[in-house]
């Protein structure tokens, strides 16, 4: 349509908007099935869970908060609305832009009380919830939920198994998770049940939404992209084939370190706000094995800034020593951490070899089943996953993926073959 031709017709419509009463414009905006896409209202059939998968800005939030909106109205309570933090939940599902206040007019709206509790006008009930802490699903009962970015829930198969058990009350209990989706055990769990309805949705699809600079500088920039495809294209992204890791060598950990313990950081190679990130990770033995204790990686570019958290690590897990890759900043890189920590032993080893064959021994322990994972490693696994032979992770340095080898090498592989400090 030419540019005349459209802004005549959007002053025809404003001036339609014009004419109306307020209370029938209000009507119109808060009436969800004349503006929502098809994609956006509950799926047909007999379903228990509705997995919408969608992109970034797809329209996903406005989804959910519109179906708890229609199950409050239909007196469907008590609903538990889940979010991977309590302030996520707050700051998006309930007092977002697209959450659930929003998209009430003034009389249905429903009151906050506390920090944890939904109470309609009409006597319908929301209990705000954390996947992060699942043991607080124990006791409370629930006739819907709404269950919002569950691929980022660090503990996402405990949290939604302890939900399944409180969702027990009305004729019909069900649930709704909205996500970006990620290949986490617990999405493909979901995309695996029969009883579970699959919506995706595209950036794309809800671009009359979206601001045009975000079209433009945003979406143009990744289309096409592994990275797009899953954060614009709601696609999940399985693993390349040409990648060391694959997601079914990831072993949950049992228990905890048996032995020493490490924590190894791979620090940036310069100090401006392009650097690469910190990574450090905390690794212990644990019987012929390692288990991975924590992912503590920081996107900070001051040299101290890195080291207190490399001591901090070491201190909280009560390790034994930091292993510090020296190939950049040489006597510095020691120099920084004993600064931070004046009393904590620092390895310096330095790198021979590529990346990509350094990581190969570590990727085979994998593959021996002697490495476990805690939970809460989302971003580290990852990272391996994407984790090609042109020793980068999706175009960029691998810093999870080094600081991880590094542990891991002198953990294990050191003790498989003469002692040195260096691959």
């Amino acid at each position: 349509m030419p540019s005349t031709r459209r802004a005549e017709a959007r002053a025809e419509a404003e001036q339609e908007v014009r004419a109306l009463a307020d209370d029938r414009v209000e009507a119109d905006y808060f009436d969800w099935a004349r503006w929502a896409l098809p994609k956006q209202l509950p799926p047909p059939g007999d379903w228990t869970t509705w997995l919408l998968l969608g992109g970034r800005g797809s329209g996903k939030t406005r989804a959910g908060a519109e179906w708890v909106r229609r199950l409050a109205r239909e007196r469907v309570s008590p609903i538990a609305l889940v979010g991977e933090t309590m302030t996520e939940a707050l700051d998006i599902m309930v007092r977002g832009q697209s959450g659930i206040m929003a998209v009430h007019p003034d009389h249905e709206r429903p009151i906050l009380k506390g920090r944890n509790r939904l109470v309609w006008p009409n006597g319908s009930e929301a209990a705000i919830l954390t996947a992060s802490d699942p043991e607080r699903f124990r006791g409370p009962q629930f006739a819907a939920a709404w269950c919002d970015e569950i691929g980022k829930w660090p503990r996402g198969e405990d949290a939604w198994d302890m939900l399944q058990f409180g969702l027990r009350l009305g004729e019909r209990p069900r649930q709704m998770a909205t996500t970006t989706p990620r290949a986490t055990r617990l999405i493909r769990r979901l995309l695996a049940d029969e009883h579970a309805a699959v919506v995706r949705m595209s950036t794309e699809e809800n671009r009359a939404q979206l601001a045009p600079n975000f079209l433009e500088a945003v979406v143009a920039r990744y289309r096409g992209t592994v990275l797009g495809r899953q954060e614009l294209d709601g696609e999940l992204i399985e693993d390349r084939p040409d990648a060391l890791w694959q997601r079914d060598m990831f072993r949950p950990a049992q228990g905890g370190a048996d032995g020493r313990i490490v924590v190894a950081v791979d620090p940036p190679v310069t100090g401006t706000a392009r650097s690469d990130a910190c990574g450090i990770v905390v690794a212990g033995r644990q019987g012929e094995g390692a288990v991975v204790l924590e992912d503590a990686t920081i996107r900070q570019v001051r040299p101290m800034t890195w080291a207190r958290r490399a001591v901090a690590a070491f201190h909280a897990h009560q390790a034994d020593a930091i292993v510090a890759e020296v190939n950049q900043g040489g006597d510095l890189v020691t120099q920084m951490i004993h600064q931070a920590g004046p009393e904590v032993p620092v390895l310096a080893v330095r790198a021979n070899r590529g990346k990509w064959v350094r990581a190969e021994p570590v990727a085979a322990l994998y593959g021996r089943g002697l490495v476990a994972h805690k939970e809460g490693l989302t971003a580290l696994e990852d990272e391996l996953c994407a984790f090609g032979p042109d020793g980068k992770a999706e175009g960029h340095s691998p810093d999870r993926v080094d600081a991880l080898v590094w542990a891991l090498t002198e953990l294990v592989l050191n003790d498989m073959r003469p002692r040195v400090r260096g691959l």
